[in-house]
């Protein structure tokens, strides 16, 4: 399982809020969403988050072993 875990505190450490996602960077409400709730992304938004961050994939998305 993917989790985005990583990236909320990538956010908190790099101080960039949510909205400046969205207002400066367009991503979109709907990605945001998604993220939160650790559902399937494509990796060109993985991708530009980690240039809108400038931060290696390992600080957005992290992926744990689970029951499946």
């Amino acid at each position: 399982m993917f989790t985005y875990a990583p990236l909320w505190q990538t956010l908190k450490d790099k101080g960039i809020s949510q909205y400046e996602l969205i207002k400066t960077y367009h991503i979109s409400t709907e990605t945001l969403d998604a993220l939160r709730k650790n559902k399937s992304v494509t990796m060109n938004t993985l991708h530009d988050i980690c240039v809108i961050l400038d931060c290696p994939i390992e600080a957005v998305v992290k992926i744990e072993k689970g029951d499946q």
